[in-house]
Parts: C-alpha cells; structure tokens; sequence
C-alpha cells in the first residue's frame, strides 16, 4: 500500500526546485570531484576518490528520497480541512497550563515540520495529543517528568 505524504503547494514547489537543482547541477560537480580524485592515480588507495564516491552515494540517496515523496505526495491547503478542530494545517495557539506558557503552532506533516520556524508534526508527541481537538480542551502529554496539560486557546486556517 502507498502510504500518501501530505504537502502544501509551496512545500512542493519547493522540493521540485531541490531536485531540479541536485539532479542537474548537484550530479555535473560530482561528476568533475570523481573526476579529479581519478586523476590521482591508483584508485585503490586514493581517498579522494573513495569520498567522491561516497558523496556521490549520498546524493543519489537523497534524490531518490525526494523523488519517493513527490511520488508519494498529496496537495493540500488549509481550506480542504473544517477549523472547529485541530487538523493539518490548523493554526493552533495552545497555553502550557503547567508553566503558563502560551505557544502558537502550524500543524504540518512530518516532511515540512520546522520547531524553529514554529511547524510541528501531526505525529509528533505533542501534535498527536491535539489533533481533533476543540477551542477550551485540554490535551495532556505524557513525558518523563510526568503529564504536561495544554488549552486550546485558538484555531484558525
């Protein structure tokens, strides 16, 4: 069974433009690198060589990961989902009650997740208590240091 990956629009803009650019560019300098290290002389203890050659591993790898995801992706947009609870692609402003802390998210899946730009998977601990959840429910999170309880305060597209 093919598993979907769901992606917005611009996550997949995104990652056709990485895979244009690492299929054409990113293979043209590994190419000239194995090249050179050739040059070298014995291949058989020249590490220049072995580490093209690694290197060049790695790209075919992530090409293929990328391409897998293209492969395997299903556009979606905030519109295809209700806000009256938390889906993908709600935005979400949820309080720590435990701390007091206030935090707004955008649930995301795990391709596009970012912590930093405040993107959190639909799979992560976090994002798994929420999901289906209303504006005024509590989540709670169970983590080492015990259970952790979050409001929803807001959803919103």
């Amino acid at each position: 069974m093919l598993d979907r990956v769901y992606l917005t629009k611009e996550r997949v803009r995104e990652i056709e433009k990485e895979l244009f650019v690492l299929k054409t560019k990113g293979r043209k300098e590994m190419a000239m690198k194995i090249a050179d290290a050739r040059s070298h002389g014995d291949l058989s203890e020249n590490a220049d060589y072995d580490a093209a050659k690694e290197a060049q591993g790695l790209l075919e790898l992530k090409i293929s990961k990328l391409d897998q995801i293209l492969s395997k992706c299903q556009v979606i947009s905030a519109d295809d989902f209700p806000d009256d609870k938390v889906y993908i692609l709600s935005k979400v402003k949820v309080k720590n009650i435990t701390h007091g802390i206030e935090m707004d998210y955008l649930m995301v899946s795990p391709e596009e997740a970012d912590f930093e730009q405040d993107k959190i998977s639909v799979t992560s601990p976090l994002g798994k208590v929420i999901m289906g959840k209303n504006v005024g429910d509590i989540a709670e999170l169970t983590v080492p240091a015990g259970t952790v309880k979050y409001e929803i305060l807001e959803i919103s597209k």
